[in-house]
């Protein structure tokens, strides 16, 4: 987890999630093709894992539907070794069992898990956008302003059983505040969390903890005393902050994840034009640091993952 000189950095890129909207950027991949072809750059550029979300082609709006994932899957399971992880966070409205339709069909290696309910604020986009591109967009980012991501313990111990245990698929625990690692900590405790596993600490999401370095501190520390060497700890900074603080947290042991759901840019005032750019931007700052990046084998190995032969698409 920390401190080996010889260790290797695990870097994920989420491919296009559900935070941000068609309107933002031209480059946000949105069918099928585009998602699959942007996994693809990304996986050559370096990243080990591949979070992913679907979206329906006709419109750009995130869709839970398994069918479209099996539109994409395939074809990045054909064309590299990186390990998929698709999201049970879904989007917004979604049930739960939307939200896990597709990780239940198919099975993947890894499945992201959200570690408790909140708010999720995504209204403040809509003052930047000038033209809408889909009628959709405008409602869907003002509705955040009364919208709860709901994750119960009911529905955490439900997705762990359902996901987890039915399918061999261990996860990325994604923890959005303090309270979410002691979450964790229970579910630990409680015997339904298997050891090694990956917490994705997240930082800048209107709802959760902040961006600033001092709010990472806190986060490390915290998981630290919760789960000593039992975890394997990431970054995930959204927006502008993305690439500060995934750089601080490489720095201070941690692995990465980079990519268009959590920040449409590449530099200041310049869009990423696909996720292999962030993914070759990472990976560049990561070797200056003379940190190795970890190959999919490795990352497996170092998440106990059960491989691609077990997967069902």
């Amino acid at each position: 987890m920390t401190g080996k000189s010889n260790r290797k950095v695990i870097v994920t890129c989420a491919v296009t999630g559900a935070v941000h909207v068609p309107s933002q950027s031209p480059y946000l991949p949105l069918t099928p093709e585009q998602i699959a072809t942007d996994a693809v750059a990304a996986a050559d550029a370096g990243a080990s894992i591949l979070h992913l979300h679907a979206r329906n082609p006709e419109n750009g709006k995130p869709t839970p539907d398994p069918d479209t994932y099996a539109l994409f899957l395939p074809e990045i399971k054909e064309r590299t070794e990186a390990v998929v992880n698709i999201t049970t966070g879904g989007g917004q409205g979604m049930t739960l069992e939307e939200r896990t339709a597709a990780a239940r069909r198919l099975s993947p290696e890894m499945c992201s898990l959200n570690m408790g309910s909140m708010n999720f604020g995504r209204f403040g986009i809509a003052s930047r956008i000038k033209d809408y591109r889909y009628d959709w967009e405008e409602q869907d980012l003002e509705a955040s302003r009364n919208y709860i991501f709901r994750n119960t313990y009911t529905d955490i111990e439900w997705v762990l059983k359902e996901v987890g245990d039915v399918h061999g698929t261990r996860f990325e625990f994604e923890c959005y505040d303090v309270g979410h690692l002691y979450n964790l900590a229970y579910f630990l405790d409680q015997g339904l969390i298997k050891t090694p596993f990956l917490v994705q600490t997240i930082f800048g999401i209107m709802g959760g903890i902040g961006p600033s370095p001092e709010d990472l501190m806190h986060m490390k520390r915290t998981a630290d005393r919760l789960f000593g060497n039992d975890y394997v700890w990431s970054i995930l900074g959204a927006g502008r902050h993305q690439f500060n603080l995934v750089t601080m947290g490489a720095i201070m042991g941690g692995n990465v994840r980079v990519g268009m759901e959590d920040n449409i840019y590449l530099n200041r005032g310049e869009l990423a034009q696909s996720n292999g750019d962030q993914v070759a931007k990472i990976v560049r700052i990561l070797d200056e640091l003379s940190l190795e990046v970890a190959t999919p084998d490795e990352a497996r190995q170092m998440l106990g993952l059960k491989g691609y032969s077990e997967v069902k698409f």
